[in-house]
């Protein structure tokens, strides 16, 4: 089961430039959603990153509207598959779960 989720900003732009399939990355994502939350439910999380060498690491939640309810692995797990292509230096991403499904 595909469950949505939007990432916004510097992270969707490394998206569309990535060598990385969209399918492969939605399987990820879905993976690290159902494994760590319930996707029925609706978060927004925002992760304070580095981002070098095409990857995000060194991810921290700043911001979270759904504590203690899994969503925060969920989002750490979902920056460890986002390709970041050249950036470089901290990034904040925004990740939301939109729920439904």
């Amino acid at each position: 089961m595909k469950y949505p989720l939007f990432i916004a900003g510097v992270v969707g732009a490394a998206m569309v430039a990535s060598s990385v399939g969209a399918a492969d990355l939605q399987g990820q994502i879905s993976g690290c959603l159902a494994k760590h939350a319930n996707p029925r439910q609706a978060a927004n999380i925002m992760l304070s990153c580095t981002a070098d060498g095409g990857k995000l690491t060194n991810c921290a939640v700043v911001e979270s509207d759904a504590p203690n309810k899994g969503f925060e692995a969920a989002a750490m797990c979902v920056a460890s598959v986002l390709p970041m292509g050249a950036k470089t230096g901290t990034v904040r991403v925004p990740v939301r779960f939109p729920g439904g499904g």
